[in-house]
């Protein structure tokens, strides 16, 4: 997979208090991951390339193979590009560690651009600075930054653990809901884009996390799967909390193929080795379905969406069995042998929390006290 890595890093006084800023996109210009952090008294210099490092970084975790990085730093695009040597002997720990983070890619390429077209991270960088500084929205030597939105208002028994994290920033928190039970489910089937509706027992669910969400203060969204058992579930909460439902495709299951609607012991009878490789690596899709990594890169795609949209509030999701598994996984910063290793019941609730710094975390998992 190929991506672009735009970066950016500033410091107002140079030296002073300095933050970076990092997006990673797709080939059609599509946001994927973004990246910033304070980081206390430093150069534009070392903002700059813990922008790059950060961007990198960024890209392994999605695994992509060729990175072209766009930068408005003149001297980082050359001296990463090795055409200018690296002089200041401070500055030559941080540039070996930028090499080594490029080292682990296939090709990495790197160009300069106007700084009015590298505005995205400039953003991020900006608002990294302001958060360090403690919502101050001056902006770093020689640029604009945008005004950041006064934070929500929340007391002890809502505010995050961040003192021995690092996590800077309001978080946006996510209740994660798993639609509930359908017949397939029951049957303990693949049960993928097909549309089974909810059972009296699913229906029963679903008002059931209704009732426990509208004790929630401050939710202002519900953000749900198309898919007809997550939209009944998620009526349901809307009905309940009063947020109004909306609907993002790539919260969907995932495509099961030819597999749809059979048992595991079926599915691995029907195709046996393809079953067998498809449990062990995530790249290999269903016949004629898709792959957990495909799976895994949309709903990041949902999660940024929703994060850029309903930043620093609290937000319904309502979806299914792997894309849930996803987000907990991008929150946890671990494999994709979290897939196979966690459970999620029917109508269970799980509450992340993503930060604009990029750290993430989990506060609840598979809790079904108010199914009981």
């Amino acid at each position: 997979m190929r991506v672009v890595v735009e970066a950016d890093g500033g410091s107002r006084g140079n030296p002073g208090p300095a933050g970076y800023g990092a997006v990673v996109l797709d080939g059609a210009g599509e946001v994927l991951v973004e990246r910033s952090a304070g980081i206390g008294v430093a150069t534009n210099n070392v903002a700059e390339y813990q922008g790059l490092i950060a961007g990198l970084r960024a890209a392994a975790e999605l695994g992509a193979s060729e990175v072209d990085v766009r930068m408005d730093s003149k001297l980082v695009v050359e001296q990463m590009s090795g055409r200018w040597k690296v002089k200041h002997p401070s500055m030559q720990p941080l540039v070996a560690r930028a090499r080594e983070v490029a080292a682990a890619f296939e090709r990495v390429t790197y160009a300069w651009i106007p700084r009015e077209r590298n505005q995205r991270a400039d953003r991020l960088a900006n608002l990294a600075m302001d958060e360090q500084a403690g919502g101050s929205r001056s902006t770093k030597a020689g640029k604009a930054g945008p005004a950041r939105p006064e934070p929500r208002q929340a007391d002890a028994s809502t505010q995050s653990p961040v003192s021995w994290t690092g996590a800077t920033g309001e978080p946006t928190r996510l209740y994660l809901l798993r639609h509930g039970q359908t017949e397939l489910s029951v049957a303990r089937r693949y049960s993928g884009r097909g549309n089974p509706p909810l059972t009296d027992v699913g229906r029963g669910q679903a008002e059931a996390a209704a009732r426990r969400l509208a004790e929630v203060e401050g939710l202002t969204a519900v953000v749900s799967s198309p898919l007809g058992r997550a939209r009944e579930t998620a009526r349901a909460v809307a009905t309940a909390t009063g947020a109004e439902p909306s609907w993002d495709d790539d919260l969907i299951e995932t495509d099961f193929g030819a597999w749809e609607g059979l048992t595991f012991t079926e599915a691995a009878e029907r195709d046996p080795d393809v079953h067998r490789r498809w449990l062990g690596d995530p790249s290999v899709p269903a016949p004629g379905g898709e792959s957990f990594d495909q799976v895994h890169h949309r709903v990041r795609r949902a999660r940024n969406a929703i994060v850029s949209r309903f930043g620093g509030a609290n937000v319904v999701v309502v979806s299914h069995v792997t894309p849930i598994k996803c987000l907990l996984r991008m929150a946890l910063d671990v494999g994709p042998s979290l897939l196979f290793r966690l459970h999620l019941d029917l109508a269970s609730l799980s509450v992340v929390e993503f930060y604009p710094d990029g750290h993430a975390s989990v506060r609840l998992v598979n809790d079904t006290s108010h199914l009981g």
